[in-house]
């Protein structure tokens, strides 16, 4: 008998679909006619053993009890999901071949191998055990995904770096957690302080940038536009480039403070001859964008409709599961395989049956053309998020779940349009020995970008269309190198500097995700570039809503910003702990582990010696200033409640220790 453990019910139904028939559905598993068997986890169905169920006395939080560090670590069934564990134990026991269905990435790897070593498998069971990789949920994808079983053990290295993530967030998260609490316990504080590796430097940085527009002073600059004519009358604008002798009027951006300054340039080069000193002209050709991750996804859902990112991983899973209108949604690959390129035909059939407004899209799509996205070298476990073949009724999906669809259509459809092509010119002109630039954009050929000015809803032009980048209206005129002009009167700019805007959905995990940008430290800002960020496709949007449920983060609008209780933990905390550095060594080690590059004691043992420090560094805190700028509700102080609320933010998905 082979046995068939899929990660959820929806992917279990997809694989019984092509196999054997006639079929009887059992409670926790589907029968095949053959004898063989296709069973589900729900997620995952083991979760990390509490404090306490290693030691009764770890129920109190105390601090002499710091660092909790199990010396043998347990895992135990997730509330609800006793009685599918003992099905799946007893399914192994009496299968000859497993296959480990799992979802394609860490977590599902991690998930399905902790119930096979859970359930006490037999060394030669494991041994043999498949692997099925399923991105499609469609029955020509699965029944593919069957023919190309691969040997589980070839992923023991990424479910051992699953483990290591797991178990080290735990020993962060629960640690940190109680030393915190404990010290504002002293401070009269009567709530949690939940510090998580993740979601601390999220906080962290939606804080300081609170901070930034807060404590910002605007300052006035100024700029120079001179206003030049050729002899043919023609105009166009030239603006002024301070020279060196300029910098002890500038600011560190190069700005000018002077207005005296500004309006000496003025006058100088008002009503004075100008010569052409050089023209530089290039015609850029620019790509069609990638087809989507569940990033990009749901940083665009969140421009266009105001989607935050977990109603967006929600409505993916929808799409995915139920409908089965597109690919695996927790995808972070932005490439396609070689091999989907033959599926043009069927997916574009099926988008136009979908969205009769995108029939010109389709229409004018070449399906000839072979995009830079078709790579298998960028193709790991993953691929980028596209439509399906699948079709539904007309009016099945709700109106956001059609908007998302239609957005990774659109970039889908991309991959079959052709470049565009835009001409740049960029002209260097002297006026009275002042340097002047003027440049000018012109499109030559509008090629993918006029797929996004559309707006299939309205069937007009969208001037704010995903991806489309601005064109500037009018060209200079026709100029050569050293051609004579004539500068009329020139004019000051007055500017103000401005603030930098609060963070939205979109821009914080625009932010998680490029998260280097906010680091300093060079060789750290290098790791978080060659990684996924802050966090993974799959946990950002659990990770911003968890922020939001333990009252560290609110709305106003679009704009997300931190509570009071969110910027009084920031400043209770060590600095190092508000900082991206850690998650960037993490996860630099992790990728290490999945690679087989680095052990997972290798990674373990220098962590929980950081641990007994951080422990320490707690303990001797005393700038815990909580009471008065956080008030919260008395709870009673267990890691049960701190473990209920954390848990709120992962209700019907996939459970991941909070971090």
């Amino acid at each position: 008998m082979i046995l068939y453990i899929a990660e959820k019910p929806s992917l279990a139904r997809a694989i019984a679909a092509v196999l054997p028939k006639p079929q009887q559905k059992q409670a926790g598993c589907i029968r095949l006619a053959n004898g063989d068997v296709v069973s589900w986890c729900v997620g995952h169905l083991l979760e990390q053993a509490e404090p306490e169920d290693y030691d009764p006395r770890y129920k109190k939080w105390q601090t002499a009890d710091l660092p909790i560090v199990p010396q043998q670590w347990q895992l135990k069934a997730r509330q609800g999901c006793a009685t599918q564990l003992r099905l799946l134990k007893q399914l192994i026991k009496a299968a000859d071949t497993l296959v480990h269905a799992g979802d394609p990435d860490r977590e599902g790897q991690l998930l399905v191998d902790e119930v096979l070593n859970w359930a006490g498998t037999a060394k030669s069971k494991l041994a043999a055990t498949r692997r099925l990789l399923i991105n499609d949920l469609n029955p020509a994808a699965v029944t593919k995904a069957l023919q190309q079983l691969r040997a589980n053990s070839d992923f023991a290295a990424l479910s051992a770096s699953a483990l290591a993530r797991s178990r080290a967030d735990w020993l962060y998260g629960i640690n940190l957690t109680r030393a915190y609490t404990l010290q504002g316990q002293k401070s009269g504080y009567r709530g949690v302080l939940s510090v998580g590796r993740v979601q601390t430097p999220v906080l962290g940085l939606v804080v300081r940038r609170d901070a930034e527009i807060a404590n910002f002073v605007s300052t006035t600059h100024y700029q120079v536009q001179a206003q030049l004519q050729t002899a043919a009358g023609e105009s166009f604008s030239a603006l002024w480039q301070p020279s060196a002798a300029c910098e002890p009027y500038q600011d560190s951006e190069g700005r000018v403070l002077s207005r005296q300054l500004a309006e000496l340039v003025q006058r100088k080069v008002s009503q004075q001859p100008a010569k052409v000193e050089q023209l530089t002209r290039r015609q850029k050709t620019l790509a069609p964008p990638l087809p989507l991750n569940l990033s990009t996804l749901q940083i665009e859902a969140a421009k266009r409709y105001g989607l935050s990112a977990q109603q967006v991983l929600d409505i993916c899973q929808q799409l995915y599961e139920q409908q089965q209108l597109i690919t695996y949604p927790r995808s972070d690959n932005r490439y396609l395989p070689q091999t989907h390129h033959q599926d043009a035909p069927a997916v574009t059939a099926a988008i136009l049956q979908q969205l009769p407004t995108l029939a010109t899209a389709v229409r004018h799509a070449d399906l000839n053309l072979r995009s830079k996205a078709w790579d298998d070298t960028k193709v790991e476990a993953h691929h980028a998020i596209i439509p399906t073949a699948n079709k539904v009724a007309p009016g099945r999906l709700a109106a956001s779940a059609q908007k998302i669809y239609q957005l990774i259509a659109h970039y889908y459809l991309a991959q079959f349009y052709p470049a565009a092509l835009q001409d740049e010119q960029k002209v260097n002109i002297s006026i009275n020995g002042g340097h002047f630039i003027a440049t000018a954009t012109t499109e030559r050929q509008a090629g993918w970008k006029q797929l996004f000015r559309a707006d299939p809803d309205k069937g007009r032009e969208n001037p704010q269309a995903v991806a489309a980048e601005p064109v500037t209206a009018t060209a200079l005129p026709t100029l050569s190198e050293g051609q004579l002009l004539h500068s009329a009167d020139a004019l000051v700019l007055e500017k103000q500097t401005q603030p930098p805007a609060a963070f939205t959905d979109a821009t914080l995990l625009a932010a998680m995700t490029g998260i280097s940008r906010y680091v300093k430290d060079p060789a750290v800002r290098q790791i978080l570039k060659d990684t996924d960020g802050l966090g993974t496709e799959a946990t950002r949007a659990g990770i911003i809503e968890l922020l939001f449920k333990r009252g560290y983060l609110l709305r106003q609008g679009k704009t997300i910003l931190a509570t009071d209780t969110g910027k009084a933990l920031i400043a209770a905390l060590p600095e190092r702990l508000t900082l991206p550095d850690l998650t960037a060594q993490w996860e630099a080690a992790l990728a290490g582990i999945s690679q087989r590059q680095q052990s997972y004691q290798q990674f373990m043992l220098p962590l929980q010696q950081q641990l007994q420090q951080l422990v320490q560094d707690a303990a001797t805190t005393a700038h815990l200033q909580l009471t008065a700028s956080a008030p919260v509700r008395s709870r009673k102080l267990t890691q049960k409640n701190y473990k209920r609320r954390a848990a709120t933010s992962a209700k019907g998905r996939r459970t991941r220790p909070a971090t």
